[in-house]
């Protein structure tokens, strides 16, 4: 299974159309946004043929709102964490910023990934038997960025858009 990770949109709307036809021309089949959309106009762009699910960032302001929305079109909303088993892999979601829940989720060591946002940076590391992935950003940085893992081979690929 091909996983697309995108992460911190920030309400940049065309960013992240052009990130999630990106990952589903390289073959996602399922879309993980790791938080900080920022609008339900976002949202939109992951209502489409194939799964999607994210979590809260930091600045997801009005959650209530865009959890409903979420609901609606059909895309599930995790909260500030969230766990999916595909492929045979458990998957950890979070965004980021809670510093205590990441590091109690590596402790643990229950999970094969953990996808995540908020730095902008990508980041590809394994932490004990956790693999850790930061796809990048589609704000504030000088290259944005999203990730496909392929569940099958353990294979991560960058592709800046």
């Amino acid at each position: 299974m091909i996983i697309g990770i995108l992460s911190d949109t920030h309400d940049r709307v065309d960013a992240a159309a052009a990130a999630v036809e990106l990952l589903r021309k390289n073959g996602a089949s399922y879309l993980i946004h790791c938080g900080d959309v920022g609008s339900e106009r976002v949202l939109d762009h992951l209502v489409g043929p194939i799964p999607a699910a994210f979590v809260w960032g930091n600045t997801d302001w009005d959650r209530m709102s865009l959890q409903r929305y979420a609901e609606s079109v059909g895309i599930q909303c995790f909260g500030s964490f969230g766990e999916l088993s595909l492929d045979g892999k458990l998957i950890a979601l979070l965004h980021g910023d809670d510093i205590k829940l990441k590091h109690r989720i590596l402790k643990e060591a229950r999970h094969d990934y953990l996808l995540q946002g908020h730095t902008h940076i990508r980041l590809d590391e394994r932490v004990g038997r956790v693999r850790v992935i930061n796809p990048g950003a589609l704000h504030r940085v000088a290259v944005k960025s999203v990730a496909l893992l392929d569940t099958s081979t353990d294979h991560v690929t960058f592709v800046n858009l």
